[in-house]
């Protein structure tokens, strides 16, 4: 087999070797090399513009998320005084409902008074003609003579003092 003849065939076959290795280097990578370069430097460019938008939209919800915290704060800020100025208003009208109604059980309580007073009053001179009565009565039955009006008066009005 001549081909298994490497001592004439080895440098002729190195030769060729050389010459398809050059035409396939030029042919092929020197025709695809550019478009590989330019393939990668679009990519490169595309990623750079990926990582730039998406920073970006990184930065506009940052943004937007410190925007709804603040609004947020602001609401419950808000919530906050309207809810004190409504304690304050249910205070201010349970306060002045308290001093109507303790007005008017002042007033109740002074008209009560007066008229406990009244009845007292009323009872006390009940009780002072009972007395009298009594007292006139006693002294008729021990004595057999009614005494005077006056004298029985006198003398029980010394005794209740």
């Amino acid at each position: 087999m001549p081909q298994f003849d490497f001592a004439h065939v080895f440098w002729p076959q190195l030769a060729w070797l050389a010459v398809f290795f050059v035409i396939l280097y030029f042919g092929i990578v020197q025709a695809t090399l550019p478009k590989l370069g330019r393939v990668m430097e679009a990519r490169e460019s595309q990623m750079k513009a990926d990582l730039a938008s998406a920073e970006q939209a990184k930065a506009a919800a940052d943004k937007f998320a410190a925007d709804y915290d603040a609004g947020i704060v602001a609401a419950q800020d808000a919530a906050r005084a309207q809810l004190m100025a409504a304690r304050g208003s249910a205070s201010t009208q349970v306060e002045a409902r308290l001093a109507a109604a303790n007005a008017a059980l002042d007033v109740r309580a002074a008209q009560a008074a007066a008229a406990l007073g009244a009845a007292k009053a009323s009872a006390l001179a009940e009780v002072e003609a009972v007395a009298l009565d009594a007292a006139a009565q006693i002294v008729e039955k021990l004595t057999g003579t009614r005494p005077a009006a006056a004298d029985v008066a006198a003398a029980a009005r010394a005794v209740m003092r």
